[in-house]
């Protein structure tokens, strides 16, 4: 059969970036527009020829908008076969006209439960019914109807028509009702989640869908396949496009992405906070400073330790400039990440071909899922993302901490989370002084951190301690405290916690618990 030529439309949107240009043009074509509540005003206004829906249906809008499209001569004008004889009959009969497209986008309750202090009735009221039905019906006859669910798709539509005589392609009808049933799919499941009080914990059932983005190379070893796929579930969809922009450089490998997601998860817990770098290799950082600039911090953060960081991955919060850019150039670095590169920095670290230089476009989203997967199933967890504050510090010893070394503390706690456990961490004046990571004791994790210190001649006393889990015995505090530490951050919790403050006392040294564990696997 020959692509249907698009007559008539129903226009009902919630999001109205786009609409009236889009259906301004419609009008040009000839298409006869339809709408509903606030967009037909909408349209209207902009002095758009829109008829309401009414007129179709013959019904009014009642019960505040909830029922104005649940009616058989707008579901029989989406689900008429054309080319069935029966089906037109019938449509003819009953006073039907056939719709040829369909624009709708639904009551955003995503957004509406996201907010902090949303109700349940607010909730409940931003529950499209109609929309997700027009929206169904239309995707269902496919073959004559065109149903349009994103602005970004307005353009498309009106190309393709103007094209081929006022009809759009089979195959971009197809495209456009795939959509429509990942839309509503990922719609009623946040629904769902939401009414179950999956906002806490992960509901029983959950759809995710992978769709490839980026070939990679080979996975960790070059003789593992890999790619990365922009994932969507019930908080939206999200892809490495969305937040990064790759301005120079060799493809990203897999690895690369890991770490990419290691130093920007961790660089943005200093979001809006002075000068900060963090320098990661192998997922954790070897080297986190602060410093009231750039330069000055990353050259504290390299200090850290000076060997891990050649073929590392650097990551700022604050626009690159040209003197920490010459700092930085000096080693050979894998990615360089930052939110913007000041002027004359690009061209010259483009001079180096391997090394890739991103830039940070957006946040990455807080909260969320996060998933692992397992020769035996999906791991599936809340992310950890929430934040301990100076409030929330219960000092446990009879010495209180100083303000600089609640400072250092608190630095030493966003860092913290992100080492592979076990964690013991050295920080002094806002620069990481030692890391011990992913050993299988927490003693073994500080006596590397300490054995790194000494490597670089960073000189430990006057430092603080941070354990991203409790410490069970007295012997890893005394270890610190042997170091020269003089406050400990850490969650408590332990059996011997009493045993843990009385060595902390015994060392004059203050020692906070957050109540909160950040293990790492």
């Amino acid at each position: 059969m020959s692509d249907p030529v698009i007559k008539r439309a129903l226009v009902s949107v919630s999001d109205k970036t786009g609409i009236v240009d889009f259906c301004r043009e419609l009008s040009l074509l000839g298409v006869e527009v339809f709408s509903t509540g606030g967009t037909l005003k909408t349209l209207q206004d902009a002095g758009i020829a829109a008829a309401s829906i009414s007129t179709i249906t013959g019904f009014p809008e009642i019960m505040d908008g909830r029922v104005k499209t649940l009616h058989p001569k707008i579901h029989g004008g989406l689900l008429a076969v054309r080319e069935n004889p029966d089906h037109v009959n019938q449509a003819n009969e009953n006073g039907i006209s056939f719709i040829d497209l369909v624009v709708v986008n639904l009551y955003p309750f995503e957004a509406t439960v996201a907010k902090p202090d949303v109700t349940f009735e607010d909730a409940i009221e931003n529950i499209d019914i109609g929309g997700p039905s027009m929206l169904r019906s239309a995707a269902k006859n496919n073959e004559s109807v065109t149903v349009v669910t994103d602005s970004a798709d307005y353009a498309l539509v009106l190309q393709e028509m103007r094209n081929n005589n006022g009809a759009t392609k089979r195959e971009t009808r197809l495209a456009l009702a795939l959509k429509v049933f990942e839309l509503t799919s990922r719609y009623d499941r946040a629904i769902a989640s939401y009414l179950a009080g999956a906002q806490h914990e992960a509901d029983s059932s959950m759809t995710v869908k992978l769709e490839r983005e980026l070939d990679m190379r080979y996975g960790e070893n070059p003789h593992q396949s890999a790619g990365l796929y922009r994932l969507t579930d019930e908080n939206g969809t999200r892809s490495f496009s969305d937040y990064f922009e790759k301005l120079h450089g060799k493809e990203l490998s897999y690895n690369n992405m890991l770490d990419i997601a290691a130093a920007v998860s961790l660089i943005e817990e200093f979001r809006g906070e002075e000068p900060t770098v963090v320098i990661i290799k192998h997922t954790n950082p070897c080297g986190v400073a602060q410093a009231p600039t750039l330069a000055e911090a990353y050259r504290r953060a390299f200090s850290t330790d000076t060997q891990a960081p050649f073929g590392g991955i650097i990551a700022f919060n604050h626009p690159l400039d040209m003197e920490a850019a010459t700092a930085v150039n000096e080693i050979f670095t894998e990615i360089l990440i930052a939110p913007a590169f000041e002027d004359g920095v690009l061209e010259m670290l483009m001079k180096k071909k391997d090394r890739r230089l991103v830039r940070q476009t957006s946040a990455l989203p807080k909260g969320g899922w996060e998933f692992k997967s397992t020769p035996f199933g999906m791991l599936v967890q809340e992310r950890d993302s929430k934040i301990v504050t100076k409030e929330d510090l219960t000092v446990v010893t009879k010495r209180q901490p100083t303000e600089e070394e609640v400072a250092d503390m608190m630095f030493a706690w966003k860092i913290c989370k992100h080492i592979k456990s076990n964690t013991i961490l050295y920080v002094k004046n806002r620069q990481t002084f030692g890391v011990g990571a992913g050993q299988m004791s927490r003693v073994d994790s500080s006596k590397i951190a300490r054995w790194k210190a000494s490597e670089v001649n960073l000189d430990l006393h006057g430092s603080v301690v941070a354990s991203d889990a409790f410490f069970p015995f007295a012997d890893g505090l005394l270890a610190a405290a042997e170091a020269g530490v003089t406050a400990v951050i850490q969650p408590g919790g332990s059996i011997r916690d009493n045993e843990v403050i009385e060595a902390a006392d015994a060392n004059n040294l203050a020692m906070v618990f957050t109540g909160m564990r950040h293990f790492k696997h």
